[in-house]
């Protein structure tokens, strides 16, 4: 089966894409941005599981959403993949308070511009848009995929708007949609700038690590691999015009999970760690119930979070000095 992947380069994307190189499959990846280091591609990690494929057997553009929608869909008609799988957004929620119309027209405008194109495409059996339980705002309980929408930021303003518009395009042109709302994903690869990254590198170097609010805030963790196996199964096995959430069903704080870091790698939590005030519109909590996911396709989070963690503490250590060199705090591009 063909497939394509918009926001290849992320973090969820590239892994996806190593996921469907293994299956055989052929991909088509779009992003914005140049290949990245192959340190930050699992599919160039991949080989004794490719066989005779080659690692980098993808065909990839580097092309802009805000910019190259035009050209996407001229790849679209040309390649004619079956099923496309949306990992292009903007990201970062308290960046986005700093320029709003950045993220509205990245997650949300520049998107329906390309929807608009790509339900004229009759060959496409699924597109699979990657969501965010930012959606929901702060959520005191753990919530199933009907909860309502109570967006508090720029990004998950603009994330909400964009999923309301494919649901009317659903119900208009039967657009073949399904969505996905995973928990927070974490493993090898990851962007150095999220927690779980920067608290290794912190924990190795000594350089003080920031915890907005203290750290109080309550996330569920979940790696990326079992993420992978719940979107392929949503891609090919789900109904259009329906929700999944991918999440486990613990949760844990922000300062927990540095905890857990400090205590495998033998760091002073105290020695690292600065406390600093919250985030603008910053949520408490996203808990997400994932028993919908469990009961039709059979699928459960396999890696625990110890597990995960000294994985991802593995790949640190494994590529220290190629991570050491690069910066640890976002970098916006418009």
């Amino acid at each position: 089966m063909k497939f394509l992947i918009l926001g290849s380069n992320s973090f969820s994307g590239s892994h996806f894409v190593k996921e469907l190189l293994c299956k055989d499959h052929k991909v088509i990846g779009i992003s914005r941005s140049k290949k990245p280091r192959d340190v930050f591609l699992p599919y160039k990690w991949a080989k004794e599981k490719l066989a005779d494929k080659k690692a980098d057997d993808i065909t990839f553009f580097q092309l802009d959403l805000n910019k190259d929608v035009a050209k996407i869909i001229e790849i679209i008609n040309d390649m004619k993949p079956e099923y496309i799988i949306n990992f292009a957004a903007q990201g970062m929620v308290a960046e986005s308070w700093l320029n709003p119309s950045h993220w509205y027209k990245t997650n949300l405008l520049s998107q329906v511009s390309l929807h608009d194109e790509i339900r004229k495409c009759k060959f496409i059996k699924k597109y699979v848009h990657i969501s965010t339980p930012e959606i929901y705002g702060n959520t005191e309980e753990w919530i199933k995929e009907n909860n309502n929408f109570k967006p508090t930021t720029p990004y998950s303003v603009s994330r909400a708007a964009c999923e309301m518009h494919l649901m009317s395009f659903y119900k208009a042109y039967n657009f073949p949609v399904v969505f996905t709302r995973a928990a927070n994903v974490y493993g090898p690869g990851q962007q150095l700038f999220r927690i779980i990254p920067r608290t290794i590198l912190s924990c190795k170097t000594g350089e003080k690590l920031k915890l907005h609010g203290g750290g109080y805030s309550k996330r569920a963790f979940i790696h990326i691999q079992d993420v992978v196996k719940a979107t392929y199964k949503i891609t090919i096995d789900a109904n259009p015009g329906s929700t999944w959430h991918i999440s486990t069903n613990k949760a844990f704080r922000i300062r927990e999970i540095v905890n857990l870091i400090c205590e495998i790698t033998n760091t002073s939590f105290t020695s690292i760690v600065q406390e600093d005030n919250e985030r603008l519109g910053k949520d408490k909590n996203y808990l997400l119930n994932s028993s919908k996911l469990i009961e039709n396709f059979d699928w459960n989070p396999e890696i625990e979070l110890n597990d995960g963690i000294k994985e991802t503490i593995n790949w640190v250590n494994n590529n220290f000095s190629e991570l050491s060199k690069l910066p640890w705090v976002y970098q916006h591009k418009i």
